[in-house]
């Protein structure tokens, strides 16, 4: 009898019992080949939901790298606009009444970071928002704590969002620059630095101003355009007016043909006329338009010609009433002798009040 035959009279070998110990499941074939199954069923439920969000998020990304490119260059050829018009009228009758042309590239530089800055976050910020939703997340409550985060920001700085908000606007209007001299009410003195938060000066005597941009509610540009130099010039009020005025007109006349005063002088110096007419005085008034920020100059050239012209005319200036000086007493003989008192004469009442009161004993008993 072969060996297979005796093996299957013999029936099934009996399996050995556990002994106590957990036996390891071992994945078939079979359970591998379900598990693949179901997963290329679920791809293939849901591939088109992940190949539309994938094409929409593309697209989004597409539409606002594209859309900030077109915007970044308008903005450039915006800027490269306003600079070639001021290197156009640079160096003529209309660039010198406008700021110099340096200054205003700058600044047109300036407005132009801050513009692309805000484009480029605008279009990458409402991007990234699409791309969330398309991803089905929940915005409501990201929006909410932004709102409140923002109302709790702008509670908290909001000198800080006044100062940017009027930096920006002081910005893009040209209020003022780097160079100008400038009044803002609390300082005055030449601008040296220009910030979107604060502005910052130099005073007459040396001192740096910062000044808040929020704080400025006036600002007199003293650089911009021209400026005007007048001088009083009072005399007496008999002086003869056709001469003093031949005088000025002399003055005037010879200031505007020397250098570097010629430049200075946007305009004639002209006699306006009186000023005011006093009992003994009057006051001429004498006018120049001037190149900006030059008008103190011009001032004090004027008065030192003019104070030579009427000395060599000799028409005498005046400056208001002048006390004259009091001649000295002659010194009084009897200052230096004290005054007699009272206390001198012992039958004066003073003298008898201060006499101290002598208190009478009693007579010894006998």
């Amino acid at each position: 009898m072969s060996l297979p035959a005796v093996l299957l009279a013999a029936g099934p070998s009996p399996s050995p019992s556990p002994s106590g110990s957990t036996a390891v499941t071992v994945p078939t074939l079979q359970d591998a080949q379900q598990s693949a199954n179901q997963a290329a069923s679920w791809v293939e439920q849901n591939w088109s939901t992940w190949l539309a969000i994938g094409l929409r998020v593309l697209l989004i990304l597409v539409i606002a790298g594209v859309l900030r490119v077109v915007v970044r260059r308008a903005i450039t050829k915006l800027i490269d606009r306003m600079t070639r018009t001021v290197q156009a009228v640079d160096g003529t009758a209309l660039g010198g009444l406008l700021v110099n042309a340096e200054r205003r590239r700058q600044r047109a530089a300036a407005i132009g970071s801050v513009l692309r800055s805000v484009a480029s976050f605008l279009i990458l910020g409402t991007a990234a928002l699409m791309v969330l939703a398309t991803f089905e997340i929940n915005l409501a409550p990201l929006l909410a704590s932004a709102g409140v985060a923002g109302v709790a920001i702008g509670f908290g700085a909001r000198n800080l969002v006044t100062d940017f908000l009027s930096g920006v606007f002081m910005i893009l209007e040209d209020q003022y620059g780097v160079g100008d001299t400038i009044d803002a009410g609390v300082a005055s003195g030449e601008v040296i630095e220009v910030g979107l938060r604060v502005t910052k000066l130099r005073g007459d005597n040396g001192a740096i101003w910062y000044v808040r941009n929020g704080e400025v509610k006036r600002i007199g540009n003293l650089s911009q355009g021209w400026a005007t130099a007048g001088v009083d010039v009072t005399v007496k009020a008999d002086e003869d007016l056709d001469r003093m005025k031949a005088t000025l007109d002399e003055v005037a006349e010879k200031m505007s043909k020397e250098e570097p005063w010629n430049e200075l002088l946007w305009s004639p110096v002209e006699v306006l006329g009186l000023d005011s007419v006093l009992i003994d005085s009057m006051v001429v008034r004498v006018s120049a338009r001037t190149m900006p920020g030059k008008s103190t100059a011009v001032e004090r050239e004027l008065r030192w010609r003019i104070k030579r012209a009427f000395d060599a005319a000799d028409i005498p200036i005046v400056g208001g009433a002048t006390a004259t000086p009091e001649e000295d007493p002659a010194p009084d003989p009897s200052a230096a002798v004290a005054a007699p008192s009272a206390f001198s004469n012992s039958a004066s009442p003073q003298a008898e009040a201060a006499t101290p009161i002598v208190t009478q004993r009693p007579a010894p008993k006998q």
